[in-house]
């Protein structure tokens, strides 16, 4: 089973003394690619209004430039640990067991507009990219759809697609895989389910820790429902490969 889950554009501070080592991420058939992105983020980096428009941030956020300057450089710390936001504090890994981070680390993947797919527990830098960030000499999607790491999906195992659609459509999986892709819904008092935008997040992020803190390898999206109702939580089969997470009233 692999969990794909979305970056958070915020990161924390900080992290061990060791800067980004590439022999250290997962998907080695990506090195190239991860190589050829960072040359041009830091490239971008030396103009500080270019980058500011780039990234779609303020002035006042031109300390991230200054983080993408570094970025090769700067210390990393386990990128489930790096994330912030909505997704990562509702998963909050810091306060995982020692089983369950060593079960994120197999089977937890990130998709890093930067670095694509990376590990759970892959020692990464702070930095500051989007889907949808322009970088002069590169379009991301077209730069990151066609290197999908084969090895996501390839057995056969079941893959949980958490991303966002922005992130889906950054890089999207081989055809065949045996990919459930995550629609977190709400239900009114009258039974009217509608989709839910930002506040998805959260759900995304309190499912993903459930999963962790169970620490089975599912093989099933009826495992997963299952797993799903005991911490809790709601799902039920979608149309076409998609499986709705009802978000938790209140």
């Amino acid at each position: 089973m692999i969990i794909l889950l979305p970056p958070s554009e915020t990161k924390r501070e900080g992290g061990d003394a060791t800067k980004l080592d590439m022999t250290r991420l997962r998907f080695s058939s990506l090195t190239a690619t991860r190589r050829r992105v960072i040359r041009e983020l830091r490239a971008l980096s030396q103009d500080e209004e270019a980058s500011l428009k780039a990234l779609k941030i303020s002035a006042r956020l031109r300390s991230e430039v200054v983080r993408n300057r570094s970025v090769t450089t700067s210390p990393t710390m386990p990128a489930l640990d790096r994330y912030t936001g909505v997704i990562f504090d509702a998963l909050d890994s810091g306060s995982l067991p020692v089983e369950a981070r060593s079960f994120a680390a197999t089977h937890v993947v990130i998709q890093s507009a930067l670095l694509g797919p990376i590990g759970g527990m892959d020692p990464i830098p702070a930095y500051r990219l989007s889907h949808d960030s322009k970088l002069p000499g590169i379009h991301l999607a077209k730069t990151w759809a066609p290197v999908v790491p084969t090895e996501i999906g390839a057995d056969g195992e079941l893959v949980l697609d958490f991303r966002s659609e922005g992130y889906v459509a950054l890089s999207p999986l081989a055809p065949g895989v045996n990919s459930w892709f995550l629609r977190v819904v709400t239900e009114s008092d009258d039974g009217t389910v509608r989709a839910l935008n930002h506040f998805n997040k959260k759900a995304k992020g309190l499912l993903t820790r459930a999963l962790l803190l169970n620490a089975r390898d599912l093989e099933s999206i009826e495992e997963v429902i299952a797993v799903a109702a005991e911490a809790g939580y709601r799902m039920e089969l979608g149309d076409q490969k998609e499986v709705r997470l009802y978000a938790p009233k209140g």
